[in-house]
């Protein structure tokens, strides 16, 4: 096997599809930014979830919102609700796993709030739960998906934001998930430090 060449098509795979997604998702990541940047600065919060690697995305994201991202600025409300190993732990074992993100949207979120829910799929029970709660709570959903979308797509509502990369390769779908997370906290920057450029 050629590993040099099994790497090299990784990397030009990867790079297509991010080039072929920025012409579908340029447009709802800008509204995405707009729509989470208007929360923060209303006093609101994103609350961040997903499993697995889409589990690491969230912590990612709210690491980036609460700290900061490449520009100095003051802390931003961002929970990724796939941290806390005893809340997680007790709500599985007590209720059902697919409970483990609805139960704290339904505790934490409030109307003006927004769930960023991230699912390769789109098919992730706990995941659909949670919008589900995020719903119930008044809260606006943003979907970073895949593979179409899978069963989520069916649960946005008019006001939410699908973000569905077009591919079926959980890695792939994975990298350009990354390069969303970091284009909306650069833009959730400009917007709220007044960048024009």
């Amino acid at each position: 096997m050629d590993l040099v060449k099994r790497i090299n098509q990784h990397f030009t795979e990867s790079a297509q599809l991010k080039l072929k997604s920025v012409t579908v998702l340029a447009g709802a990541l800008a509204e995405t930014s707009q729509l989470m940047a208007s929360s923060l600065k209303n006093g609101g919060k994103i609350l961040a979830c997903g499993n697995g690697g889409s589990a690491g995305d969230a912590q990612h994201f709210s690491a980036e919102l609460l700290n900061r991202f490449e520009m100095e600025r003051a802390p931003l409300a961002a929970v990724a609700l796939t941290t806390d190993s005893s809340t997680l732990t007790s709500i599985a074992n007590d209720y059902h796993y697919d409970e483990v993100f609805s139960k704290q949207v339904t505790g934490l979120g409030r109307d003006g709030d927004v769930l960023l829910a991230i699912s390769t799929s789109g098919n992730s029970p706990n995941v659909l739960r949670a919008i589900e709660a995020a719903h119930e709570q008044r809260m606006k959903v943003v979907a970073l998906t895949g593979k179409k979308g899978g069963k989520m797509t069916r649960l946005l509502r008019e006001t939410d934001i699908n973000l569905c990369v077009p591919s079926d390769s959980t890695a792939r779908i994975q990298e350009v998930h990354l390069i969303c997370l970091h284009c909306i906290c650069d833009a959730i920057d400009c917007l709220l430090l007044g960048v024009e450029e």
